[in-house]
């Protein structure tokens, strides 16, 4: 069963069309589109897709969407709208409305993308989960997983991220979660809010578009865990809160952290569990607790719910790690890389500083970090980066290496 359409997509964007296909996948970079899949000519402010359509059905697009007809493009493998990019949303929003299944959306400060990954990893023990690929989370990230969402799965992880207020609502309205996660609340992106509670206010844009009687996965252990849960009751949801709080529903007893692995004693609604993940850091924990919240939320045993994630290995850029071999001029022997490169905050790297610390080297070997500037922090810039003193002494860091004018403030 094809995933659109020629005509369900015509219908669903407004557009026209004289030929007929079908298509097993949505793509919006030429470069790599599959066979069998729709090209959709975004325009941005440094490209044009429609300067591409010809490349991408060279490489076996079934079919392009466009609101502009390339030159020398076969027609009928073309749908004409009037804007792509307002099609990606209609198709986004057609993909939704078809959808029978159960949808999670994930945002927060840090964890967006290793809970996601985890609630893939969980649900699709379950039935066929459809997620959003690395970090799609913005307002084409979203419609486009939408788009590439197939109707007859079980569930849906839709992650959401934002950098200024009010992006989060309209990409809320679109996905409809039945859950929705809010990971934490932290000190990123300051350059564009002026406070920690006006970050959770943009967050809480997630619960605008949920399903009536959604529920709302909240951090307990946080300061604006009354503010969070005030904008959930306002929308109509229950609240199911996460952490280490005697309060919390999804509550962390006790962690303990080695180099490659995390093992986890906690309750989850009521129910006590026991298992590990694949990824090293009391971090991981506390997003597994949410995830698991998540799967008891949408009536899903704990026990087997857990189960999945003794095989959670950390993503590019978020803790994966890699074995590095010197060469016999060198001295041999091997060293560990641990790849936290992506989207650094202050909150991230006393986790990951956290994590390196359960890492015991060989005798004579060092904990080393490399750290750079992290971006978009405003005003607080200089001493965020300086903050990062007290988490690197109390973790025993043995050398530290900064590249950067922000990191100078370390």
């Amino acid at each position: 069963m094809s995933l659109w359409t020629a005509d369900a997509i015509a219908a669903a964007t407004g557009g026209s069309l004289t030929g007929s296909f079908a298509v097993e996948g949505v793509s919006i970079d030429s470069r790599t589109v599959a066979p069998g899949d729709l090209f959709i000519a975004l325009v941005g402010p440094n490209h044009d897709g429609h300067t591409h359509v010809a490349a991408a059905l060279e490489a076996g697009a079934a079919g392009a969407l466009v609101h502009m007809l390339p030159e020398g493009a076969d027609r009928d493998r073309l749908i004409l709208v009037d804007d792509t990019f307002d099609a990606l949303n209609a198709l986004g929003k057609a993909g939704r409305d078809r959808f029978g299944g159960k949808v999670v959306a994930v945002t927060g400060s840090v964890g967006k993308t290793s809970s996601k990954e985890m609630l893939a990893l969980v649900l699709s023990a379950f039935g066929p989960t459809h997620a959003a690929v690395g970090s799609f989370n913005n307002h084409w990230g979203v419609p486009l997983t939408l788009a590439r969402m197939p109707a007859d799965a079980a569930y849906a992880v839709i992650e959401m991220g934002m950098n200024h207020a009010g992006e989060i609502t309209p990409l809320s309205r679109l996905a409809r979660a039945h859950v929705a996660i809010i990971t934490t609340i932290a000190p990123v992106h300051m350059e564009f809010f002026d406070s920690l509670d006006a970050i959770a206010d943009a967050k809480a844009e997630i619960f605008t578009g949920c399903e009536d009687w959604a529920t709302a996965v909240l951090p307990r252990d946080i300061p604006q865990y009354d503010r969070l849960t005030h904008a959930a009751h306002v929308r109509g949801l229950t609240v199911l809160p996460f952490g280490e709080d005697m309060t919390a529903e999804a509550r962390l007893l006790d962690a303990s952290i080695n180099a490659e692995r995390t093992l986890i004693f906690a309750i989850i609604g009521g129910h006590k569990v026991t298992y590990s993940i694949g990824a090293s850091g009391r971090h991981w924990a506390t997003n597994s607790l949410a995830v698991l919240g998540a799967a008891h939320a949408l009536g899903l045993p704990v026990e087997e719910a857990a189960r999945p994630l003794a095989s959670m290995a950390p993503p590019k850029g978020r803790g994966a790690r890699h074995t590095v071999s010197l060469p016999a001029h060198a001295g041999g022997g091997t060293f560990v890389v641990v790849d936290e490169s992506y989207n650094a905050s202050p909150t991230a790297v006393a986790a990951t500083v956290a994590a390196l610390a359960a890492v015991n080297p060989a005798k004579g070997g060092r904990r080393i970090a490399v750290l750079g500037d992290m971006l978009e922090l405003g005003d607080d810039a200089p001493g965020l980066h300086a903050g990062l003193a007290e988490p690197i002494q109390r973790h025993g860091v043995d050398l530290v290496f900064t590249a950067g004018p922000l990191m100078a403030h370390l």
